[in-house]
C-alpha cells in the first residue's frame, strides 16, 4: 500500500493501545517493529523452465499486521459494493474480488510504485493496493465526480497514473498487449522496473495474449504475465474451456511458476522472484491459484455451476485473511480482540467513505466530451455538409 496509507494505519493502530494493558502494549510495540520472521509457504511452488524460489519467506510483524488490515479493508469494501449494487446505487457491470485479496497485497509487498500494474475488470482491490482511496472507489462505482476516473469509468475502469496503475479494462485479454507495451517502454527507458499484466483463466486462451508474449520474449521485455486462476471463466469451469489448464506452462519457451494465490506471503515471494527474473531474462508467467466467493459479476449468483459446499470449503480451508489471522495469533503478535477491533475500525472507514461518496455530485454534462480527443483536437462539431460549425466543445 502507499506509504501514507501505512502511516495512517500505524496511527490508527496506536490509538487502539489506550484501553489495553501494559502487556498488550508491549506486544503491539514488538509487533510494530521490523524484527525478521521466517514463514514457510502453504504449498511448494511448481516451476516450468526455471528454478522455483524458496518456500521460506522473510517477513516481519508489521508486514503481517498490514496484510491483515489491508485484506480486511478490501473484503469489507467489496461486501459493501454488493449492498450498494443491490440498492441500485451502483449500476452497470460490477465484478467483485473477495477471496482473491492475497494476490493484490502480496504483489504490492514485492514491488514499488515505479513498477506498473495493468489488469482486467476485477480491479477495485488492485486500485486500493496501489494507494487508491475508499472515497475514490465508492464515488467511481456510483458514477460521482470524486471517483478515480471522475465518475465516467465505473467499476471496470479504475485508473491511477501517479502509481503506475493503468486500469481496469473491459475487453477480455486486451490489457495484456498493453502491459507488454508498458514493459517495452520500461526497457527502452532503462529504468529497471517491470510490468505485471494480470488476466483471468477465462482470458488465457486469447490469441492476443500469445502474440504479445511472443514479441516480449523476442525482445526480452520485463513483462510478468499473471494469470489469476479462480477456476471459472464466467460460469465455465477451467477444465471445460482449456485442454491444458496448467497456465504457468502455457508460455512453452517462457518460464512459469504456479503459486498458491490464497497465501499472501507465497504471492510476495513469487512476485519478488519474477521481478528479478524479468529484469535479467525477460518475460515470465505466474499462475495464481485463487478463488472468488462472488459470482463472475453481480448479475451472476455464482451457485449454478458450482456447489455451495465448494465455496464454503474454500472459505474454511484456504481463506487468505484467516490464514494471516492464524499466523498473527500463533506468533503472539496480537490478540483475537485486537484483530476484531481492526475489523470494526475498517467497517467504520468503509461506511464513512460511502457516506462521503454519496455527497459527491454527478459529473457535469460537459464531461461527456472530455478525455475523448487529445487536448485542442476534435473540439469543433460540424453539420452534415462539413461547412457550418454547429458547436465548439469544451
Amino acid at each position: 500500500m502507499a506509504l501514507s496509507h501505512l502511516a495512517a494505519s500505524a496511527s490508527r493502530s496506536s490509538s487502539l493501545l489506550k484501553p489495553l494493558s501494559s502487556a498488550l502494549s508491549l506486544r503491539r510495540s514488538i509487533s510494530g517493529d521490523n524484527s525478521p520472521l521466517t514463514v514457510e509457504t502453504s504449498v511448494p511452488f511448481t516451476s516450468h523452465q526455471c528454478e522455483a524460489p524458496s518456500r521460506s519467506v522473510e517477513t516481519n510483524p508489521k508486514e503481517l499486521l498490514t496484510f491483515f488490515r489491508d485484506m480486511a479493508l478490501m473484503r469489507r469494501m467489496e461486501i459493501a459494493a454488493d449492498s450498494l449494487y443491490k440498492a441500485k446505487l451502483i449500476r452497470g457491470f460490477c465484478h467483485l474480488y473477495d477471496g482473491q485479496e492475497a494476490v493484490a497485497v502480496g504483489m504490492e509487498a514485492a514491488i514499488t510504485k515505479k513498477d506498473c500494474i495493468i489488469t482486467a475488470y476485477r480491479d477495485h482491490c488492485t486500485f486500493v493496493s496501489r494507494g487508491g482511496t475508499l472515497l475514490e472507489v465508492f464515488a467511481e462505482l456510483m458514477g460521482r465526480q470524486a471517483g478515480c476516473s471522475k465518475g465516467k469509468g465505473g467499476s471496470m475502469h479504475f485508473y491511477k497514473k501517479d502509481s503506475n496503475f493503468y486500469g481496469g479494462h473491459g475487453i477480455v485479454g486486451a490489457q495484456v498487449p498493453l502491459g507488454c507495451g508498458l514493459a517495452f517502454a520500461q526497457k527502452y527507458s532503462k529504468d529497471e522496473t517491470v510490468t505485471f499484466a494480470l488476466y483471468g483463466d477465462g482470458a488465457a486462451n486469447q490469441g492476443q495474449l500469445f502474440e504479445a508474449l511472443n514479441i516480449s520474449a523476442l525482445w526480452d521485455l520485463p513483462a510478468i504475465l499473471v494469470c489469476e486462476n479462480n477456476h471459472y471463466g464466467m460460469g465455465t469451469a477451467e477444465w471445460r474451456a482449456a485442454k491444458s489448464p496448467a497456465y504457468y506452462k502455457r508460455g512453452d519457451y517462457v518460464p512459469g511458476l504456479k503459486v498458491d494465490g490464497m497465501d499472501a506471503l507465497a504471492v510476495k515471494q513469487a512476485c519478488k522472484f519474477a521481478k528479478e527474473h524479468a529484469l535479467k531474462n525477460g518475460p515470465i508467467i505466474l499462475e495464481m491459484d485463487t478463488y472468488r466467493y462472488h459470482g463472475h459479476s453481480m448479475s451472476d449468483p455464482g451457485s449454478t455451476y458450482r456447489t455451495r459446499d465448494e465455496i464454503s470449503g474454500v472459505r474454511q480451508e484456504r481463506d487468505p485473511i484467516e490464514r494471516i489471522r492464524k499466523l498473527i495469533l500463533s506468533h503472539d503478535l496480537a490478540t483475537e480482540k485486537e484483530l476484531k477491533d481492526v475489523e470494526k475500525e475498517v467497517r467504520k472507514e468503509v461506511d464513512d467513505a460511502i457516506a462521503q461518496a454519496k455527497e459527491s455530485p454527478m459529473p457535469e454534462p460537459s464531461e461527456l466530451f472530455t478525455n475523448v480527443y487529445a487536448k485542442g483536437l476534435g473540439v469543433e462539431s460540424f453539420g452534415a455538409d462539413r461547412k457550418e460549425v454547429r458547436a465548439t466543445l469544451p
